[in-house]
């Protein structure tokens, strides 16, 4: 099951996505309308909205008088919080009800205005968020639903700001212009990329990757995006993950890299690793077969100190590999120190830069990039080995 949580500011037309998303296939579950549910005439959340904030709260026909209740929270933290108190476990609760009923091969989406706010994103393969300008939005607030320019901007500013929904999305939505604009971007993203996600996670697979390796110019969104699947990751299995670590090449600023972010998964013992292989798959991390073993470094040949796991992303628009390492074994610390000689050493990550090149240049021509990793090695074994140990001599390094 594919799980995206959906979301955007207010008038940013988030419901017009959600409607062509359900045109489209997908398990709708519209966090709003459950809010209501949950504060309907004669149910225990209405019950516990009276006892919280008294019957004032309550219309002459008994039913919620929402426009008193608005009154009595916006702008006010603290009775907002008791709101959100009594209302948010209700909606969660009977949104995992309905996820639970969906089908094993549905595209669920979860309409939630707040995702942001409430930290809700890791619960999710995909975060898809609706933008529109803030002009464009009080626009839309004065033209349609006749509230004053100054309510409409403070409806803006109580809400994430931009920024910290840029932070959280996968994937953005532009909706400042024409609907169908809108639109087209959501069939689009329909067929391009959850189609076939959904159909990767079913069959427990990761996404395909082929063609050789492609240096792409140092991208200052990767550390961000890493972040993002780093919190799935360690909410797939939290009592068993040490921790989750953004390393390679793609975690040292400024370094040109394969558009393939890399994660190590620190475990405590390898039987922990493949314990929790189900969790990483529905996660949206399924193992890659055959991967369980690091090259083995000449400072240390074991090859029983260079165990692994290997997983891989199952989403088609962010490729990912997710190594699986013992908490303080050669590999796991390998990887940290490499990252961090490189961040620290403007020369080194030069001349590695370099060589990147090189390789890439040398196989351009394979179907993969198999060649290209084995074509770094000499340069890692006599160039990159020795250097990185003088400098944790230096300056004393310590795995995190």
């Amino acid at each position: 099951m594919l799980r995206i949580g959906l979301t955007g500011g207010i008038a940013s037309g988030k419901s017009l996505v959600a409607a062509r998303l359900l045109e489209l296939g997908a398990v709708l579950i519209d966090a709003d309308v459950l809010a209501r549910e949950a504060v309907a005439a004669g149910t225990p959340g209405l019950d516990r909205l009276v006892q919280t904030f008294g019957a004032k709260v309550l219309g002459p026909d008994g039913t919620l008088d929402r426009p008193s209740l608005a009154a009595l929270v916006f702008g006010q933290p603290e009775e907002l919080a008791r709101l959100n108190a009594v209302v948010h476990p209700l909606v969660r609760r009977r949104a995992a009800e309905l996820m639970d009923q969906a089908p094993a091969d549905a595209i669920v989406v979860q309409d939630i205005p707040l995702l942001v706010e409430t930290g809700q994103g890791a619960s999710f393969q995909l975060v898809l968020v609706v933008d529109a300008p803030e002009a464009e939005r009080i626009r839309r607030m004065v033209r349609h639903r006749g509230m004053a320019r100054r309510d409409a901007a403070a409806r803006i500013r109580a809400q994430a700001s931009d920024a910290e929904r840029y932070a959280a999305a996968d994937v953005i939505i532009d909706n400042s212009a024409d609907p169908e604009a809108a639109l087209s971007q959501v069939d689009q993203l329909w067929a391009q990329r959850l189609a076939l996600f959904s159909q990767n996670l079913l069959a427990g697979r990761a996404a395909t990757r082929t063609g050789p390796a492609v240096l792409a110019p140092a991208d200052p969104h990767w550390p961000l995006q890493a972040a993002r699947l780093a919190a799935r990751i360690r909410a797939a299995a939290p009592e068993d993950i040490v921790a989750v670590d953004h390393i390679g090449s793609t975690a040292v600023p400024g370094l040109d890299a394969m558009d393939v972010l890399d994660l190590q998964v620190r475990v405590r013992t390898l039987a922990d690793a493949d314990r929790i292989v189900p969790e990483l798959t529905r996660s949206g991390f399924p193992p890659l077969p055959g991967q369980r073993l690091d090259q083995p470094k000449a400072c240390d040949p074991d090859p029983a100190h260079w165990h692994k796991r290997l997983h891989a992303s199952a989403d088609p628009g962010r490729a990912a590999n997710v190594h699986i390492r013992v908490q303080d074994s050669p590999g796991a610390r390998y990887a940290l120190a490499f990252r961090d000689w490189l961040r620290a050493e403007a020369a080194v990550r030069d001349a590695y830069l370099t060589e990147k090149r090189r390789a890439a240049r040398a196989y351009a021509s394979d179907p993969d990039t198999a060649g290209y990793a084995l074509g770094k090695e000499a340069w890692i074994a006599g160039v990159a080995e020795p250097g990185l140990r003088r400098w944790i001599r230096a300056t004393g390094w310590t795995s995190p």
